[in-house]
């Protein structure tokens, strides 16, 4: 089901470490700036493009070519098209990277935090833009600037993600991101994505 909110907005934003949070779907998300809240307008936009959130594993697998084990995102909570989106990893032990990284103390990966990251944001184009890997389009990496990491990300944890469009020119996009744990800043970045199209249009 679509989330709603009765003459409220849903809040799903980017906001400091020490924010108070809002439960949706079960995710902390940091919350304070109105500029991070899904209006009657975002839910209408997608509405007009036929995407009902949350978005879950089978939904996802229209806009990301990836699959196990490096799927990164497991689901999609809120999204403002052409310019914010927020969603999260469920870190287990049973991840594949823990058995090197490391098997007695086990902590996520950096760069797999910034490809979620990425992964996130290629979501967020592929809505703006109408389109689906399904119809022979990919967002390629294209660059990381600014990453820093703030706190270790271990089994058991939520990632919760929120990036935002800051430029866009023809087929380049960027993005900053912050990804949190418990309400806490694990890790931020600005990052570039590039549109491709896989398969020749008639």
């Amino acid at each position: 089901m679509t989330q709603k909110g009765s003459g409220s907005n849903i809040e799903a934003k980017i906001g400091s470490e020490d924010d108070s949070s809002n439960n949706l779907d079960l995710v902390n998300i940091p919350s304070k700036s109105t500029q991070w809240q899904m209006t009657v307008a975002d839910e209408q936009m997608l509405a007009d493009k036929s995407i009902t959130l949350p978005l879950n594993y089978n939904q996802l697998k229209r806009y990301l070519p990836h699959r196990y084990p490096f799927m990164l995102i497991d689901r999609v909570v809120a999204c403002g098209t052409n310019s914010w989106i927020t969603g999260y990893k469920n870190v287990t032990i049973n991840e594949p990277f823990f058995q090197g990284h490391f098997p007695a103390h086990p902590i996520m990966p950096g760069v797999l935090i910034i490809e979620a990251m990425a992964q996130l944001s290629g979501i967020l184009a592929f809505i703006s833009e109408g389109v689906t890997a399904e119809d022979g389009y990919l967002f390629l990496f294209a660059g990381v600037d600014k990453v820093r990491f703030k706190t270790p990300v271990v089994p058991g944890d939520q990632l919760v993600i929120q990036s935002k469009l800051i430029l866009q020119k023809r087929d380049l996009y960027k993005f900053e991101s912050k990804a949190y744990v418990d309400n806490k800043l694990a890790a931020t970045g600005e990052l570039m994505i590039m549109r491709q199209q896989t398969t020749a249009t008639a």
